[in-house]
């Protein structure tokens, strides 16, 4: 009978405890914690049940049904996504919108310059330059069309441009002779060897080449740098990425523990195994980076680009008095070496009046207060300053994603006692593998297959090959083909063919200078009138010539 009481008494123990165990076990905070993530509410268990049904979860007591399990999953997916995309939305923005500061920059430092030497060559020259304008915009469309990725060679350009220039000053300079095509064509032929307009058309070349390739490379690095950021930000979730982050996300749902965050090595683990491949993107990333820094060097120093284009029109008038001085000697030779030309019948007069007082009113250097600003409200040094801290910010980028992540919105629990090791309530044990994709071997919670890289991954980091060998070519003042990264047409700048390192290595050393430049035009145009008495006549000879040239075309 005792035996029967004590027995009793166990059973109504069990059955209070049994009870007990029932009521804690309810799943009302995970119903709760599932409908504030939208979903319904529908075969969702008040209480906890057998997990036979589960595939990722524990299979023990559960709050998730097999349709909860499949919705997490997807739901693991999507945060995830979203966590890369926001991790690296600063990036992606910065490589943006500096490329688009940038490009307006060049191009509206363009239009300024064309507009600045069409006004100052309309108010100096007058009809004469008006008459011949064509051959000023004809550069400029050149060039444009150049920095904005056409098939254009910068020698042949710029070579056209003091031909043409030569032969119009010529005919101009010699309007009492007719010059038939075939003449023309020899007189451009001299032109090295007299070298007409001194040494502006070489220095101006070395300058104008370097610095429209170094800038043209330059935003073009920007805009590969923003798509490949674009299209490495969208990551490809792999099944078994998946199951890992739903382990590490929601599983703790399904042991009754929703507000439980992951540790942070496991968190470090799962995300290194999800983007491995993205982090094997580093290295091909830090020397694209360091490529780009080293052209932002060469923008700010001697090939800058603003420094060259800004005094363009100072640079060409320089050359054209060169011309007008040595316009006697130029001809005898020129009639020397092509033949005596035939008399046009026009009678030819020189004037006396000067036009030097222009010349000084207009060529001076801008001060630090004058210096023009473009579209994006700055200048070209203070652009580059601040890409460069930028980029040197984006170093590592990819390999440091995964723990930007995992630190990112307070995701995992600093708690290493109080923290979900993808079992439980726990320490997370396992070591912290490296990031790469052949480190994954031994990842404890992603099963990577280490033999089968990401095909996207692959060929952004072929992209960034490419774009640093163009990066590197243009540190040296090369050009190569040109193609942007959409394949959408292509051009081969050829500024300058790799066998001219030579010639860039020794003109990189003269950094153009503005206010040098300009100073040195008015202390040349005040000694010359004084030491070439013929130079007050000579751009009114130049004009009339023009106009009575323009009169026999009638």
């Amino acid at each position: 009978m005792w035996r029967v009481r004590v027995v009793c008494c166990t059973l109504s123990v069990l059955s209070l405890s049994c009870g007990g165990d029932v009521k804690a076990k309810t799943c009302s905070d995970v119903r709760q914690a599932f409908a504030a993530k939208g979903f319904t509410l529908v075969n969702v268990p008040h209480q906890e049940m057998s997990g036979e049904h589960l595939r990722v979860c524990s299979q023990g007591y559960t709050c998730c049904t097999s349709d909860m399990e499949e919705k997490l999953g997807q739901q693991s997916k999507l945060e995830f996504e979203n966590l890369v995309e926001d991790t690296s939305q600063t990036l992606r923005t910065t490589l943006v919108s500096r490329h688009q500061q940038f490009d307006e920059f060049f191009l509206e430092l363009l239009d300024n310059s064309e507009k600045s030497l069409n006004t100052m060559f309309t108010r100096t020259y007058g009809k004469l330059y008006m008459q011949n304008s064509e051959l000023f915009q004809d550069l400029f469309t050149e060039l444009k069309r150049y920095y904005t990725g056409g098939n254009v060679n910068l020698d042949e350009t710029l070579n056209d441009f003091w031909s043409r220039l030569l032969e119009r000053m010529f005919q101009l300079l010699n309007s009492q002779y007719h010059f038939t095509d075939d003449y023309l064509e020899c007189v451009s032929k001299y032109t090295d060897q007299l070298k007409p307009f001194g040494d502006v058309p070489r220095k101006l070349k070395a300058q104008v080449t370097r610095s429209f390739i170094a800038a043209r490379t330059f935003v073009q690095g920007l805009m590969v740098g923003r798509e490949v950021a674009n299209r490495v930000a969208k990551v490809n979730v792999a099944p078994v990425c998946i199951r890992a982050l739903t382990k590490m996300l929601y599983c703790p749902y399904c042991r009754g523990l929703p507000g439980l965050k992951p540790c942070q090595n496991y968190c470090h683990n799962v995300m290194r195994g999800c983007l491995a491949n993205q982090a094997d993107l580093d290295p091909e990333w830090n020397l694209f980076i360091d490529a780009m820094l080293l052209v932002a060097a060469r923008l700010e120093g001697p090939f800058n680009i603003e420094a060259v284009i800004e005094p363009i029109d100072v640079k060409i008038s320089e050359a054209i008095m060169t011309m007008q001085d040595n316009s006697m000697t130029v001809s005898a030779k020129v009639f020397q070496g092509c033949g005596q030309p035939k008399p046009s019948g026009m009678a030819g007069s020189r004037s006396t009046r000067g036009i030097s007082d222009v010349f000084n009113a207009r060529f001076r250097p801008y001060s630090p207060e004058e210096r023009p600003t473009t579209a994006a409200g700055t200048s070209l040094d203070r652009l580059v300053l601040d890409i460069k801290k930028k980029l040197k910010q984006s170093k590592r980028f990819w390999s440091n994603l995964p723990d930007e992540i995992c630190t990112k919105d307070k995701l995992t629990e600093p708690d290493e006692e109080q923290c979900w090791n993808s079992h439980a309530k726990a320490r997370y044990f396992p070591e912290v593998v490296k990031d790469g994709l052949t480190n994954q071997l031994n990842n404890p919670e992603v099963a990577v297959d280490i033999t089968r890289p990401d095909t996207l991954i692959r060929q952004q980091i072929m992209t960034l090959r490419v774009m640093t060998n163009k990066l590197k070519n243009a540190y040296n003042g090369n050009d190569i083909f040109f193609q942007d990264s959409s394949d959408e047409g292509s051009g081969s700048g050829s500024g300058c063919p790799e066998r001219c390192t030579t010639e860039f290595v020794f003109v990189g050393s003269e950094s153009p200078v503005v206010g040098a430049d300009r100073s040195d035009e008015r202390v040349s145009t005040a000694s010359g009138s004084a030491s070439h008495p013929s130079r007050t006549s000579l751009p009114l000879l130049l004009t009339f010539s023009l106009t009575a040239l323009s009169w026999s075309r009638r």
